[in-house]
């Protein structure tokens, strides 16, 4: 192979299209785990069709020296291994990319559309049969089929110049040590690696992957993983749940780490988990959990979430202390529930009637989805209501790089709660009173020893001791006092994020942490957003940087929004909002919330079910810069 001079070190963008269900998922986490071992900064993003076989389904890595590993829309190198797209692949190909495929599958590439588009974009084009080549990995018909993705990897893992002791390691980690699925494998792993080694030297192919220390101390891992962590160490005890993409895997996991770490010395379970026979049944179980006294969650998509609403707003009345894990999909209705958006939050900070206001937790990263594992349910045990954390498929299901999480010191919150010594010590105990204006009541448990202890649980009117009423002043106490405790819950839920344009994002941080999260300089732009748009914020704040545009970036991490939010909006001539939905679900909350600076606020939106590009955030914002300046002039 020529050395080109103008190598690109860890720097480039692979796409793999594939048909689902042929088994390639392992073979491209091989591939992305064999970069994150040898240092490189990856980010994996897999987009499939809800069908369990079939359909066209792609994967993209994106390797970037300095962390930037959001998706970009376009590739510098594709794999085509569907014959159904091989044509509609090419366009996604970046001008002079390479695009290695399968030359057993049909002749979409030998059209005159397709040499006009490869022409015009200089796309170096790289056949390759595979059928010999898998035909000597193995005699299995029906191994061929799945192992046929090695020969790709194999290819790729020469192009590369992978670690070859890493490559093998991680084909082992991902057959768990299952010795005949490894030893075929690596055989047509090895078969794909000489091909290209042996045709592909003359090729001048401009990208190498180079071992660093970039990755020490840094984990690859799902939210949905990392969720379940969270909630094993935010001490749920409690979980009922209807399956759902793409949600399941967190109880899945969740299941497997309580069987491990949440028994008794005697071998009991120390912990509960129901598949209920519906969403609705999922929560009300939920709610007699924390009623009980036990940290209860369940997990969802919108879908789930819709049903859930007359319980959540029963939790809110009853101020239930509960949790629902909302992983977020395309909707409405069924939507296309394997792609990604967030479509949720306004369904989830309202959801239910009658003046019904939930507080919601958006994690923006691998780390928050595990801190708010714990996060969620103090919040709810403080405020005595639901709590629904919103995270999406992009963030819960595919592979982010993350710190090592550190082991959680901090205490439960498990609120006001009255015992028997002190319900012996005051007058009067009124479950749904003020005594300390905060809006928040005090409670008792199940099982408390106090004749003081009793009170009756209802969604029917009611009054400060719990008794049922319908007269009007009554009433109003009580749902005066519930807007009051969204007061208060401002001052408990997670605070935004504040960024600063700079090329370092490490130095970022450090900087807004030791400005006590306020930015100190004026800018003329500002950035929203939320959720799993972080990386492809950063980025775009990076690009902007070199076109010197310098930007301000405020990351929301909850609902009710915080005080401090108008003045970050307050200090820029004009703040972006970033959506990953059709209509601009927070753009439209800020503006609700402080309606006083509307005119501040503009709307990104990105709503494909795609995980999100910093070019969808970049393009928008530098046209309307140029307009702005067009109108000045």
């Amino acid at each position: 192979m020529n050395v080109n001079k103008s190598i690109n070190k860890n720097n480039f963008v692979i796409t793999i299209a594939t048909v689902n269900g042929s088994g390639s998922q392992s073979a491209n986490n091989i591939l992305l785990k064999t970069l994150f071992r040898m240092g490189v900064p990856v980010g994996g993003k897999n987009v499939f069709p809800s069908n369990i076989a079939g359909l066209p389904t792609w994967f993209w890595i994106r390797a970037e020296e300095n962390g930037y590993v959001a998706r970009r829309a376009k590739a510098d190198i594709f794999v085509g291994m569907n014959p159904q797209t091989l044509l509609e692949d090419l366009k996604t190909l970046r001008s002079g990319g390479f695009f290695i495929y399968n030359s057993d599958l049909g002749t979409q590439l030998q059209s005159d559309l397709a040499q006009t588009i490869v022409k015009e974009a200089s796309i170096q084009l790289i056949p390759i049969s595979f059928k010999p080549l898998v035909d000597q990995s193995t005699d299995s018909i029906k191994v061929k089929k799945l192992v046929i993705n090695m020969i790709y990897v194999g290819v790729l893992a020469k192009l590369l110049n992978l670690d070859l002791e890493v490559l093998n390691l991680s084909i082992a980690d991902q057959f768990e040590n299952k010795d005949s699925v490894i030893t075929v494998n690596k055989k047509a792993a090895e078969l794909g690696y000489h091909y290209a080694e042996t045709t592909l030297k003359d090729i001048p192919f401009p990208y190498q992957a180079i071992t660093t220390e970039k990755n020490k101390n840094k984990v690859l891992m799902e939210g949905n993983t990392a969720a379940a962590l969270g909630w094993l160490f935010g001490g749920c005890t409690f979980t009922a749940w209807y399956p759902i993409t793409p949600s399941s895997s967190i109880v899945e996991k969740y299941i497997q780490l309580a069987q491990k770490y949440r028994k008794t010395s005697e071998g009991k379970n120390k912990f509960a988990v129901i598949q209920a026979e519906d969403e609705l049944s999922s929560i009300c179980m939920v709610l007699g959990a924390g009623w009980a006294g036990a940290r209860s969650v369940t997990a969802t998509s919108g879908p789930g979430l819709s049903l859930m609403a007359e319980a959540a707003g029963f939790s809110y009345f009853t101020e239930i202390p509960s949790v629902i894990w909302d992983v977020q999909r395309v909707g409405p209705s069924t939507g296309m529930p394997t792609r990604t958006a967030q479509g949720d939050l306004l369904s989830a900070v309202h959801l239910s009637h009658g003046d019904t206001k939930n507080p919601c937790l958006l994690p923006g990263n691998i780390q928050e989805c595990f801190e708010f594992g714990q996060t969620a349910f103090d919040l709810a045990e403080r405020l005595q209501q639901l709590v629904i954390v919103l995270s999406d498929l992009d963030l819960g299901m595919n592979l982010w790089m993350e710190n090592k999480l550190t082991y959680p010191e901090k205490p439960f919150d498990r609120g006001k709660v009255l015992n028997a010594e002190d319900l012996e010590k005051i007058g009067q105990f009124e479950r749904y009173g003020d005594p300390d204006k905060d809006g928040i009541p005090y409670r008792t448990l199940p099982g408390t020893w106090h004749e003081k202890a009793s009170y009756f649980t209802r969604g029917s009117g009611h009054n400060a001791k719990a008794a049922y009423t319908e007269k009007s002043d009554e009433y109003q106490f009580i749902v005066d006092r519930l807007a009051k405790k969204w007061e208060t819950a401002k001052t408990m839920v997670p605070a935004p994020v504040y960024l600063q344009s700079d090329p370092n994002l490490a130095s970022k941080d450090q900087a807004s942490k030791t400005q006590g999260g306020k930015v100190q300089t004026k800018a003329q732009i500002g950035i929203i957003a939320y959720g799993s748009s972080d990386l492809a914020v950063k980025e775009a704040m990076h690009l902007l940087k070199e076109k010197n545009i310098e930007t301000h970036y405020c990351r929301i991490r909850a609902v009710p929004l915080t005080p401090d939010i108008l003045d970050f909006i307050q200090q820029h001539e004009v703040n972006f909002v970033v959506d990953q939905n059709r209509d601009g679900q927070m753009c439209e909350l800020l503006k609700s919330e402080f309606n006083q600076v509307f005119h501040l606020i503009e709307s990104i939106r990105h709503y494909d079910g795609t995980p999100i590009t910093a070019e969808s955030i970049l393009e928008p914002i530098v046209k309307f810069l140029v307009n702005m300046a067009e109108r000045r002039n």
